[in-house]
């Protein structure tokens, strides 16, 4: 019965997590999940952590879809991407990220490394709760935390770029100032270098 659910609810490549699935028995529901693995009708990633497996258009072995791993495991539960992969994503540098960088609700600790299916995922703890309401403007002081550290860009480019990224992702600069004292001196620097000290007034 469990199989089924998954047939009908996963695609190829979606991870599934033990505690998503419909069941009062988590015992019994680990018990079908080994089932599964043992008969090779599901992969197990790790502990509580599964996907279907399946053959590429190549025949080759398919992997679970990191991308959808880290959006269910990391960022659903508010969350956002960080670091040199938020700065590539935003055309601030041409680097390509070696690791994931995402800052969670779901970080216990300051930072934790881990990898999966040989993917590298570093995971922050944010520095105060992640809402809806603050997520992008956390994510756009991180930016600032480490803008002058990866971006490729300077001058009008720059400017035109970082502005372009306040608009697109709608970062309300009221909130900004209620958090800004969270962060160190060199993000209002920054800002301050980015032009948009009007905003903050």
């Amino acid at each position: 019965m469990i199989y089924e659910y998954i047939i009908q609810n996963y695609g190829n490549g979606d991870p599934i997590f033990l505690n998503e699935l419909p069941g009062t028995s988590r015992d019994y529901l680990r018990q079908e999940m080994k089932k599964l693995v043992d008969t090779g009708k599901l992969e197990r990633l790790y502990n509580g952590v599964y996907y279907l497996p399946y053959k590429t258009i190549l025949g080759t072995r398919g992997r679970i879809s990191i991308d959808r791993f880290i959006e269910k495991k990391y960022l659903k539960v508010g969350g956002y991407v960080t670091g040199l992969q938020l700065t590539n994503a935003y055309g601030f540098t041409t680097q390509n990220p070696s690791c994931y960088e995402i800052c969670t609700n779901e970080a216990t600790t300051k930072q934790r490394k881990q990898t999966i299916d040989g993917n590298t995922i570093i995971v922050y703890k944010p520095v105060t709760a992640i809402t809806e309401k603050n997520k992008n403007v956390l994510q756009f002081l991180d930016l600032m935390l480490v803008i002058d550290k990866y971006s490729e860009v300077s001058g009008p480019e720059f400017l035109t770029r970082l502005r372009k990224y306040v608009e697109l992702c709608r970062v309300d600069f009221s909130i900004v100032k209620e958090l800004l004292p969270l962060y160190p001196s060199q993000v209002y620097r920054n800002i301050y270098e980015g032009g948009l000290m009007g905003e903050l007034v």
